[in-house]
C-alpha cells in the first residue's frame, strides 16, 4: 500500500471533525472572528438550532477581496503577525475555522472595508461556486447553510433542533459575558431571544445573561496575586443551582471549560453547599500569555497552566475572601410558592369534621417538668373539645397580656433583629426594623461552630476535652484504616484516637467546642467522610471537611428549647460571623419576611 497526499477538500473535512463538532462550534468560531475584527455590534441569526442556518453579522474592520480568498485557505490568519504563538492575544489564531466550515456546509462571506466596495464569496462543501460585488454596510456577514447536509454520518449524530439551539445560545452568552463593551443580539427562527447593549459593566452583563436576581445575591471578586488578576462575580452559597451550567470561566477573555478551574470553584465553596448543588459564578482570570497554553485543542476551550497550583490556590483564596466579606448575607426573597402556602381563611375553616384526639389542638401531653403554660394549654384544649361535643365550638380562652419583666429590646441596631420567641423548638422568631426574621437554630449554630473551629485551627489548634473513660467505637476495618491514617490531622481538632484492634478505634478526647456529643456518631461519620476524600484535595480542604462533620455534631439540635438570652446571643454571633447566612450544606440559616410581604399576606397590598 503506497502513501499518498490527501486532497485539500478531504483534509479540510478531517479538520472539520475537530473544529466543527456541531452548529454551536461553528457559531463560536464565527463570533470569535467578529470580536477579533473589532466589532462593536454582533448580530446572530439561527434557523433550526443552527443546522439550517447560522448567520453572523458585525461592524468590524471587514476584509478586502484578496484577504477573503486567503481566509478560506487552511492555516491562513491575520492574528499571528509573527511566530510567537505563546503570545497570542486574540481569540482565534489557528486559521482552520473558515475552511473547515466551508468543507461541510454552504458558506457565504460578504465583507466590506470602510471606504471601499463590498465583496462576496460562496463556497459549497469545499468548492467555490460564486463570487462578486456585494452591497452591505462596513463589516462582515457570514452565512452557513445546511451544515453537514452532505455528510450524513455527521448529521445523524446531531441532537434535536432545540438542543442544538440551547448549545448555540450558551456559546453566545459566554462570549457576550466576556465582552460587555460589545452589543449582541440573537434571533432564532424569526424570534429575538437575546439582546444586550454595549458599554455595560461586567456585573450588569453577567446578571443580564444569567439571572437578574444575581445582582442582589452575589459578591464582587477583585483579587490579585503576583502577576495574576481575578475578577468577576460569585453568587452567595444559598443562591445555587442543581446543575453546574451556571459557572462561567474565562482566561484572558477566552471562555474555557477547564477541570482545574471547575475544581477550584468547588473547593472554594466546600462546606457551604450540598454536594448536589452548584454555585453561580462568572470568573475572569487575567494571566500573562507566557504562563498559559491556549493551543491545547482545536476548539480552544481547554487551557494548560504553567503553574496550576498557583492558579488553583488563587481562585480558592479569592473566592473565599469575597465570600467571607459577605458576612451573614443569605438569599432572602421568599418564593411565591412559599408565600402562597400562607392562607387567610377563617379559623374554623381549618377544622375537620372528625373530632381530633384529646391533645391534637396543642400537641402531645407535657412531659415531666412541663411549664405552667403547657398545663394551661392542655386545660384549654379540654374546654374547647367539651364545647364542641356539646354541639357548638368556641375557641379556647386567650391568654391575657402580662407586664414585661424587662423593657423590650430595640430592633434598630441589629440586622437580624431581636428574639421574640421560638416556633416548633426549631425556629427562632426575631423582629427586625424592616421585617420578621426566622432562623433555623440548628443550621445557624452548625455554621457558627464550624467557623469557631476554623479560627481555632488558624491559631494553633482546637482545644480537647479528655473523656473520663475512653470510649471504644467499632467500625469496619477499612474505616479504621482511614481514621488511623489521619490521626495526626484529627488531633489538631482535639479528637484523640488510637487504633484498638483491627475493627475498633479508642477515643480518648473530643473537641471541647462540641461539648457532650455523640462520640460514636461523630467517629462513624468521620470514617465515612474520609472515604469520600479526593486525593487531589489540599490539606486545608481535607481539614475543612473534617471540621464541618465535627460542627454538625456539636451544634444546637432542632427540638431544644432556648431561652431568649440564648436566642439573642445566637443572632448577635451570626451577624459578625462569615458565611453564617448558610449552613454547612448550603441551605439558608435565616429568611426574612419584609413588611411588604407580611402586608401582602393580610391583603393590605
Amino acid at each position: 500500500m503506497s502513501i499518498r497526499r490527501l486532497p485539500e477538500h478531504l483534509v479540510n473535512r478531517i479538520a472539520a471533525g475537530e473544529v466543527v463538532e456541531r452548529p454551536a462550534s461553528a457559531l463560536k468560531e464565527l463570533v470569535e472572528n467578529a470580536i477579533d475584527a473589532g466589532a462593536a455590534r454582533i448580530a446572530v441569526r439561527l434557523a433550526a438550532g443552527g443546522t439550517d442556518l447560522i448567520e453572523v453579522s458585525d461592524d468590524g474592520c471587514g476584509m478586502a477581496p484578496a484577504e477573503m480568498a486567503l481566509a478560506l485557505e487552511r492555516h491562513a490568519t491575520s492574528k499571528l503577525p509573527d511566530d510567537a504563538i505563546e503570545a497570542v492575544e486574540t481569540l482565534g489564531f489557528r486559521g482552520e475555522a473558515l475552511p473547515s466550515i466551508a468543507s461541510v456546509a454552504r458558506l457565504t462571506i460578504e465583507s466590506r472595508v470602510r471606504g471601499a466596495d463590498g465583496w462576496s464569496r460562496t463556497v459549497d462543501n469545499g468548492a467555490v461556486v460564486a463570487e462578486g460585488p456585494a452591497a452591505l454596510p462596513p463589516g462582515t456577514r457570514v452565512r452557513v447553510e445546511q451544515l453537514f447536509a452532505r455528510v450524513p454520518a455527521r448529521r445523524k449524530f446531531l441532537r434535536s433542533a432545540r438542543a442544538e439551539y440551547g448549545a448555540s445560545l450558551d456559546v453566545v452568552k459566554r462570549l457576550a459575558m466576556a465582552r460587555p463593551d460589545i452589543a449582541f443580539s440573537v434571533e432564532h427562527d424569526g424570534r429575538r431571544v437575546l439582546s444586550v447593549q454595549g458599554g455595560e459593566s461586567r456585573p450588569e452583563r453577567v446578571a443580564g445573561l444569567t439571572d437578574r436576581d444575581l445582582a442582589d445575591n452575589s459578591v464582587a471578586i477583585d483579587f490579585q496575586r503576583e502577576s495574576l488578576v481575578l475578577g468577576g462575580v460569585a453568587g452567595l452559597p444559598t443562591f445555587n443551582r442543581g446543575v453546574a451550567d451556571h459557572q462561567y470561566l474565562f482566561v484572558n477573555g477566552r471562555p474555557v471549560k477547564d477541570r482545574l478551574l471547575v475544581g477550584a470553584v468547588r473547593g472554594a465553596y466546600a462546606e457551604m453547599l450540598a454536594r448536589d448543588r452548584h454555585p453561580v459564578v462568572a470568573l475572569f482570570l487575567e494571566i500573562p500569555p507566557d504562563q498559559v497554553d491556549v493551543n491545547v485543542h482545536p476548539a480552544k476551550t481547554e487551557v494548560r497552566f504553567r503553574d496550576p497550583a498557583l492558579v488553583r490556590g488563587m481562585i480558592v483564596s479569592g473566592l473565599r475572601r469575597a465570600l467571607d466579606e459577605a458576612g451573614h448575607r443569605s438569599v432572602q426573597r421568599p418564593s411565591e410558592a412559599a408565600l402562597g402556602m400562607w392562607t387567610s381563611g377563617s379559623p374554623s375553616a381549618s377544622f375537620g369534621a372528625q373530632d381530633p384526639a384529646p391533645n391534637a389542638w396543642f400537641g402531645a401531653q407535657p412531659h415531666h417538668g412541663a411549664t405552667a403554660e403547657g398545663e394551661a394549654l392542655r386545660h384549654y384544649s379540654g374546654v374547647a373539645l367539651h364545647d364542641r361535643r356539646a354541639g357548638f365550638f368556641s375557641p379556647p380562652p386567650q391568654a391575657r397580656a402580662e407586664p414585661a419583666y424587662a423593657p423590650v429590646p430595640e430592633t434598630v441596631s441589629h440586622p437580624l433583629g431581636v428574639a421574640r420567641g421560638q416556633v416548633a423548638k426549631t425556629y427562632i422568631v426575631a423582629e427586625a426594623e424592616d421585617g420578621l426574621v426566622l432562623v433555623d437554630q440548628h443550621a445557624a449554630h452548625e455554621r457558627l461552630v464550624l467557623e469557631r473551629m476554623r479560627r481555632a485551627m488558624s491559631n494553633g489548634g482546637v482545644a480537647s476535652q479528655a473523656l473520663l473513660l475512653p470510649e471504644v467505637v467499632e467500625l469496619d476495618e477499612p474505616g479504621c484504616d482511614r481514621l488511623e491514617a489521619r490521626i495526626a490531622e484529627l488531633a489538631q481538632f482535639g479528637l484523640e484516637l488510637e487504633r484498638f484492634g483491627p475493627r475498633a478505634m479508642l477515643v480518648r478526647a473530643t473537641p471541647a467546642a462540641l461539648g457532650q456529643g455523640d462520640v460514636h456518631g461523630l467517629v462513624t461519620d468521620l470514617a465515612d467522610e474520609l472515604a469520600s476524600f479526593d486525593e487531589a484535595l489540599s490539606l486545608k480542604e481535607r481539614l475543612d471537611h473534617v471540621a464541618a462533620t465535627m460542627a454538625c455534631h456539636g451544634s444546637v439540635r432542632a427540638g431544644r428549647i432556648l431561652s431568649v438570652t440564648e436566642m439573642n446571643a445566637l443572632l448577635r454571633e451570626m451577624e459578625v460571623t462569615p458565611h453564617s447566612g448558610q449552613c454547612n450544606h448550603g441551605r439558608p440559616t435565616w429568611v426574612k419576611l419584609a413588611h411588604g410581604d407580611i402586608e401582602k399576606l393580610f391583603g393590605r397590598k
